[in-house]
Parts: structure tokens; sequence; C-alpha cells
């Protein structure tokens, strides 16, 4: 299990080094390069009727994807065989696992949100959710970012590892190239409704397992896994999203807090059902409990890569 021991490599490198300020001057990252071809293909084929959007929406999702995946294939094939060939996969892994700025993210947000610095707390958590800051208050603040957390553990961490120790560097370069295609285009308006389709449906697909993994290994370092394997599901269905229930809805029992729910988007408001209604909402103090069950679970993550390796 080669692979697994290549995605154990980028996460202990994401976890010492995150991606370095200088270097993202320098060549920017991986997901910026497929941002900036994702949006090329938008520009060209996001036109005419509904039927042409959809056309355009897979040839641009098929596109996307053999962009990312077969360089990565190619590179892969060429790598010398035993640690020094492992050494550059991981190198080549490292800057699609957000590890470290997933910490990162949410630590900004629970700092100001503890010291009482509301301001600073709407800005940071506007960094990583798209609702409306302004109408947020501490408690609102402090859901927005354990949800976030939560779901982007799975998206951002789980399903890159699980691509990656699956199938190398191919895999984790495609689910990169989903996943960035899915926060651009995968949106239900007027403008993506049918170009975003094909590339939204396709995230759902490749992050069902992941997410579901995401749910029982926060349920499993919850200290109390039977009741959080309940909630989940029991209330994961009830989510507008086919996979982000799972990680919300085992970490909303995890902490014993209600997730989900009303929100606002603009000057719209999203009726959402709450995942482990009639728990309180989350506290500053719960936001911090969110970081230590996510540091659990990633501890589980790397040492079943580990086990992965050695078998």
């Amino acid at each position: 299990m080669t692979f697994a021991l290549i995605m154990l490599g980028g996460m202990a490198l994401d976890l010492a080094l995150g991606w370095p300020g200088r270097l993202y001057a320098r060549i920017g990252h991986p997901v910026t390069w497929l941002g900036r071809v994702i949006s090329a293909c938008e520009a060209r084929r996001n036109a005419g009727s509904d039927k042409k959007r959809l056309t355009g929406g897979m040839a641009t999702t098929l596109i996307v994807t053999l962009i990312a995946a077969l360089p990565a294939w190619a590179v892969q094939a060429m790598l010398p065989d035993g640690l020094v060939g492992i050494v550059i996969a991981a190198v080549l892994a490292w800057p699609l696992i957000a590890l470290r700025s997933m910490h990162d993210h949410v630590v900004a947000v629970a700092r100001p949100l503890s010291a009482g610095d509301l301001p600073a707390a709407r800005h940071a958590v506007s960094m990583i959710v798209g609702r409306d800051p302004s109408q947020l208050d501490t408690r609102a603040i402090a859901r927005a970012a354990t949800e976030s957390l939560a779901e982007n553990t799975s998206d951002g961490i789980v399903a890159p590892l699980f691509w990656g120790a699956l199938l190398g560097l191919p895999g984790i370069y495609a689910y990169k190239a989903i996943n960035t295609m899915d926060s651009m285009i995968g949106h239900r308006n007027a403008r993506y409704e049918f170009f975003g389709k094909p590339a939204a449906r396709l995230d759902d697909l490749v992050n069902w397992l992941p997410a579901r993994l995401t749910g029982l290994i926060f349920a499993g370092v919850s200290g109390h896994p039977v009741r959080a394997v309940r909630v989940m599901l029991r209330d994961a269905p009830k989510h507008r999203s086919p996979n982000a229930g799972w990680a919300e809805g085992a970490m909303a029992a995890a902490l014993d807090i209600r997730l989900s729910g009303p929100r606002v988007y603009g000057d719209h408001v999203a009726q959402e059902p709450w995942l482990n209604e009639g728990a309180a909402d989350p506290s500053p103090r719960d936001l911090a409990g969110a970081l230590s069950l996510y540091w659990r679970a990633m501890t589980v993550c790397g040492v079943a890569l580990a086990v992965l390796a050695l078998l």
C-alpha cells in the first residue's frame, strides 16, 4: 500500500508546513491553477440554451478532470521505486491535503470569538462560509464555523486522502479538480443551474463514501459513539446536501449541540432543518471542542494510513 504511505507523507508535510505564503506568492497553488482552467472553460461553454449549457458543463467536467489526472498519472508512472519515489509523490500530494489550513481558518474565528471581538470573528467566518456575517451573533458564528469545520474535514482532508490512498496521485488530483469545480460552478442559480450540474453530481458521487467515513470517524472519537452514530443516521438524510449532513450530524451529536438550521444568504433566508434538534446552539467553548474533535479525527486518519502502509 505505497499510496497510503504517500498520503501519510503528504499529511506530515502539510502538518509541518501548511502551504507557505511565500510559496503561494511565487507559484500560487494547484487549486488556483485548476480555478483558472475552470474559469476559461466556463467563459467559453456556459452559453446558449439550457441543453447547450448542460453539454458544455459535461465537457468541462471531463476536460478539467483529465487535465488534473493525466499529468499526475504520467508523473506517478515515471517515479522511481523506493523511498525517493515515495518522497517525491508525497511532496506532490502535499498541497491537496488541507490539514493545517482547515485548523488555521477555524482558529482565526475561535480566537476573536472567545475574546468577545465580534467584528473580527464575523470577518474571519466570512472567509469560510457564504452566509451574511452581519446577521450572525456569537452563537451563530460558532455554529457556522463548526459546520464548516465538519463539512470541510470531509471534502478537504478525508476525501483527498481516501482517493489518494486508493489511486495515488491521479486519484487525489482528479478528486481535487472535481471538488474545485463543484465549489466554483456547482451552484443552483440562473448562471450555473445547467452548466454546473454535471460537476455537482460527480462531486456528490466521489464524496459519498468519504463523507460517511468522516461521520464515523467523528463518532468514533467522540466519547459516546453509539449516540453519535444514532443521531448521524437519523439526521444526515435531512440535510440539503447528500453528503455534508453525515459529518455535521456526527459532530453535532459528539458535542451535544445543534447544527444546520435556518441561515441567511444575502436577502434570502434558507429554512434548513436542524441536526441534533433540541440541543443548544454552539458556544465559543464548543468551537474549541470541535477543534479538539478534529485533531482526534486527524490522528485516526494518520494511524489508519500507517496501518495500511504496513499491510
